[in-house]
């Protein structure tokens, strides 16, 4: 009934627990004695081929493992719907550690799959996996998100979390509007934060990468009011200062586009957004890296130099870089607190180079 194993994403204090099917089904997953069910103000779900279940961090990092159980649906009706014996099917779980930790960064895959794969597999293994924009090429056709869960199933297995910001490619094509729904999000937003040991995080979403009126667009996005959003956000969770709390030893900000440099047009948009957004994060949470992709290369440019256009205030790590024949290389991070190791692999099970990224 599972297409692959379930991607357990990161998102604020929960994790969400996702999977496709192959068939109409109801879901849920019991943590403990307890059960989280996929269902809808007291319905359970059965039309969508992709099955979501929310679940407090708390309590899958004490449970240590969880059980997908899926009824196969054979006719759902007004009365006396008809269903199969329930399958149960249990995945142990490795919630990230505290100290040092190990994870593993995929963005601009653009649908190389096993490429990637390879790459993180280059790397080792990692305690948690980092999908970061353009996944896919686009969203014309939701077949395509199968490739994100392809990639989560290849190198976590369920057994551990996964965070996942969406990129410029993913807003095009007609599923592009339903992309929260195949993807995790916290209350329908695809900007976040989250906690993974001694980890705090922020997902922010660029967007698209031109204006809005860009012919390219065909007046299909609403990108500058979207971002002004984010703005609210970023306030929000600087008067929360959980990215503060003395448990916290390293404060990440991923992001698919690197939005603290200026980009030649017609990429140079967003000047007052973006430097207000880079003054905030500068000045209040001091992250220890930006994490990021969308530029095809693999760089760690420190915080001064000539890539710095907005005062980014911290190491920017460009960590993916697509190639031709399906190439891919991605970026293995060591994180120990404030030290911070970017190490680059690729497809053909090489290793480029460790770069020290921080202090």
């Amino acid at each position: 009934m599972l297409k692959t194993a379930p991607a357990v994403f990161a998102v604020g204090e929960n994790y969400q627990i996702m999977v496709s099917v192959t068939a109409p089904s109801l879901f849920s997953v019991q943590v403990g004695e307890k059960t989280y069910y996929d269902a809808a103000n007291g319905i359970m779900r059965s039309q969508s081929p992709l099955h979501r279940v929310t679940v407090p961090m708390a309590a899958l990092d004490a449970a240590r493992g969880y059980t997908v159980c899926v009824r196969p649906l054979v006719e759902r009706k007004p009365y006396f719907t008809e269903t199969a014996p329930m399958a149960e099917i249990p995945f142990a779980f490795t919630p990230v550690p505290h100290g040092r930790v190990r994870a593993y960064h995929i963005a601009d895959a653009h649908n190389r799959v096993e490429t990637a794969v390879a790459a993180a597999q280059t790397f080792g293994n990692a305690d948690f996996l980092i999908l970061n924009g353009d996944v896919i090429d686009h969203s014309g056709d939701p077949s395509k998100f199968d490739n994100i869960y392809a990639i989560a199933a290849a190198l976590t297995g369920g057994h551990i979390p996964i965070v996942f910001s969406r990129g410029n490619h993913d807003m095009r094509g007609n599923f592009a509007e339903q992309f929260a729904a195949y993807t995790p999000a916290e209350n329908g937003k695809t900007y976040y934060t989250f906690r993974l040991g001694d980890i705090w995080g922020m997902v922010l979403d660029c967007g698209e990468d031109k204006d809005d009126g860009h012919a390219e667009y065909g007046h299909t996005v609403a990108c500058h009011d979207f971002r002004l959003q984010q703005t609210a956000f970023l306030k929000e969770e600087i008067a929360k200062a959980d990215f503060a709390a003395p448990t916290v030893k390293t404060r990440l900000v991923v992001v698919h586009n690197p939005f603290t440099h200026r980009l030649s047009p017609p990429f140079d948009i967003e000047e007052e957004v973006f430097g207000e957004w880079a003054r905030l994060i500068r000045t209040h949470i001091r992250p220890h890296a930006y994490v990021c992709g969308h530029l095809h290369e693999l760089s760690v440019y420190p915080a001064g130099s000539a890539f710095d256009d907005r005062g980014q205030g911290c190491p920017v790590i460009i960590g993916a870089k697509p190639g031709e024949d399906a190439y891919f290389a991605g970026c293995g991070l060591v994180i120990d607190g404030e030290k911070l190791t970017a190490q680059f692999t690729d497809s053909n099970r090489e290793t480029f180079s460790t770069v020290t990224v921080a202090p």
